[in-house]
């Protein structure tokens, strides 16, 4: 990709759902980016959409924004289950993109996507908030120096009381319904963001009847005997948190541990040391919804000429996948068409 150094980042939104929303919203905080244009299956929904947010084009289809040759990177906010055709579509078309996560619904799709970006010399990134997270960032510094030893344990649980109407998206498995892929992802992500892919995978779920998983959880085997313990829910509240445990300290992380703004560090013989930091731009307390980080580094990318970013490389994507797909294996969740 040549770097866009002359003017602002044009970007399209595909979806208008709660999350594109939410993403547009923060999005217009972030230096150097404008949103340019917005599609939906429907043009009713995209004029909506655009009308509410000032956006200048709106198309009922995904085809049009994908062919418009002012728009530099579309931000990808489907149900997991279209975030493979969406972003295959768009890569073909010589975009850069930004998928939600899930990047998709397994691995196999995952590898082509990554397949057609580097082909193309594309842009391509999962919109892992939490990678971008500043806090997060902070916490992967310390570990990284060496501040609680050597890691040998990660904690993290994502659970709520999902909703109860059976037509929700959470509960289709044509649309990748389950509390693996929407919530899962996020503890499987923060664990191998601190010990790598894993070598050994169990997991135990309940199913509902149409066989996507409620209550799940998971236990990681990784090299040199580190592990990780996750748990993910639509059945159930939790806290939301999550804990790095090495030789020497560990480290607790506050509700909300996939967008935290503090943590503390534990370190033998010392008083416990809370960290805290200010809301990113688009993060809570008047600053957004917790986008703008993600939304700010593939600005800087493009501005670069990157093809990927070096804090959510497609390989540590993939990797997270695999771990996904062992995990649907294990539990015996299998989507339409797979």
């Amino acid at each position: 990709m040549q770097p866009i150094t002359d003017r602002p980042i044009r970007w399209g939104i595909l979806a208008t759902g709660g999350i594109a929303a939410a993403f547009t919203e923060d999005l217009a905080a972030v230096e150097g980016a404008v949103v340019h244009a917005v599609a939906s299956r429907t043009e009713a929904a995209a004029r909506e959409f655009a009308g509410r947010y000032g956006i200048p084009r709106a198309y009922g289809s995904w085809g049009e924004l994908a062919a418009d040759p002012e728009v530099d990177v579309v931000y990808v906010a489907t149900p997991h289950s279209a975030h493979h055709e969406a972003a295959a579509l768009l890569l073909e078309a010589g975009k850069a993109v930004l998928c939600e996560k899930p990047f998709t619904l397994n691995s196999g799709q995952g590898a082509e996507l990554i397949a057609t970006a580097r082909k193309r010399e594309l842009f391509l990134m999962e919109a892992m908030w939490t990678y971008l997270n500043p806090t997060v960032r902070r916490l992967t510094e310390l570990v990284a120096d060496g501040a609680i030893g050597e890691v040998r344990s990660v904690q993290a649980e994502f659970a709520f009381a999902g909703p109860t109407e059976p037509e929700h998206r959470l509960w289709d498995p044509a649309l990748g319904g389950g509390a693996l892929l929407d919530l899962g992802v996020y503890p499987v992500s923060f664990a191998q963001l601190l010990l790598g892919e894993p070598e050994s995978v169990q997991a135990w779920a309940s199913l509902t009847d149409r066989g996507v998983d409620a209550n799940t959880a998971v236990l990681l085997g990784h090299a040199g005997g580190a592990t990780a313990l996750l748990h993910c829910s639509l059945v159930a509240q939790s806290g939301q948190r999550a804990a790095v445990h090495g030789t020497e300290g560990w480290i607790e992380l506050e509700r909300d541990f996939f967008h935290p703004t503090g943590f503390t560090l534990h370190r033998e013989g010392r008083d416990p040391e809370p960290y805290r930091s200010a809301p990113p731009t688009g993060q809570g307390h008047g600053q957004g919804h917790g986008y703008g980080p993600e939304a700010a580094e593939v600005v800087r990318c493009l501005r670069a000429g990157l093809t990927e970013s070096p804090y959510v490389p497609l390989d540590s994507t993939l990797a997270v996948m695999r771990t996904l797909d062992a995990v649907r294996e294990r539990i015996g969740v299998r989507y339409p068409g797979e």
